[in-house]
């Protein structure tokens, strides 16, 4: 059956390979980047490769949270109903890691963002719709001061405590929906891919890529993930398993009033 898809960070990485791969199962695609002339290029690889469906990008910087606002209204205005949204959009490493608005771009772009534009696009989906949030096995407790105030933090440390609040938020949207949709999932598509962020950050050609786009897909499509409401697929060891202890907790309300 053909879907509704929005990828955000879809012009690289496991995003661009996440759309190939529904590209060519004929699905309507909604792409994201950053950057307009990446997007134009990557519009014209799936077109290519698409087997049947529609294909709509939009280009916004997520480090804007005002642009996300307005990434948010065009959708909304501009598509009746989305059956997909897969937040995979990410940084760690920047050279200014200051937004304008002042924010640690980290918890700018890989927490706050998709927030905002999760929160903004609820209504376009319905009770079998389905939420996937790109986590990371990179988690650490989160310091509320810094989610919501200037970088003070490593790139690894920023990174891995937006990637926990991220999951944060998974976990508690994805129980408060549970009963009326959609379904809400955090996911680490495994550690070390080979991704332009992995190979920056760390200096290592890293794994196959289609390791994580095959789990984006399958979060998004398959029934394995139709229940899956607040809960976090670990792609490392193959299965749900338990998110860090600080995503289930009061602490995770503390985080939450920060977004």
């Amino acid at each position: 059956m053909q879907k509704n898809i929005l990828i955000t960070g879809a012009t690289d990485g496991i995003g661009l390979e996440a759309a190939k791969m529904l590209a060519v199962q004929g699905h309507n695609l909604i792409i994201h980047g950053r950057n307009p002339d990446k997007l134009a290029a990557v519009e014209k690889i799936l077109s290519a490769m698409s087997t049947g469906g529609k294909l709509t990008s939009y280009q916004c910087d997520l480090s804007e949270l005002n642009d996300v606002e307005r990434l948010g209204a065009k959708i909304t205005e501009n598509h009746t109903n989305l059956d997909v949204l897969i937040n995979n959009a990410g940084v760690f490493k920047v050279q200014n890691p200051a937004t304008r608005d002042g924010l640690d771009v980290r918890f700018a772009v890989n927490t706050i963002a998709p927030y905002m534009l999760t929160k903004k696009l609820l209504p376009l989906f319905n009770l079998s719709g389905r939420i996937v949030n790109l986590s990371s096995a990179a988690q650490a407790p989160v310091d509320t001061t810094i989610l919501a105030g200037p970088p003070r933090l490593s790139d690894g440390e920023a990174y891995a405590q937006s990637k926990l609040a991220l999951t944060m938020w998974s976990c508690h949207m994805g129980r408060n929906l549970k009963s009326k949709g959609p379904v809400v999932i955090a996911v680490n598509p495994a550690s070390f891919l080979g991704s332009k962020m992995v190979k920056e950050a760390y200096g290592v050609a890293g794994k196959d890529l289609s390791i994580g786009a095959e789990i984006l897909c399958r979060a998004a499509l398959s029934d394995e993930f139709a229940s899956a409401a607040g809960r976090y697929f670990d792609n490392d060891s193959g299965k749900f398993s338990p998110p860090h202890p600080d995503a289930l907790n009061d602490r995770t309300k503390g985080v939450l009033n920060k977004l």
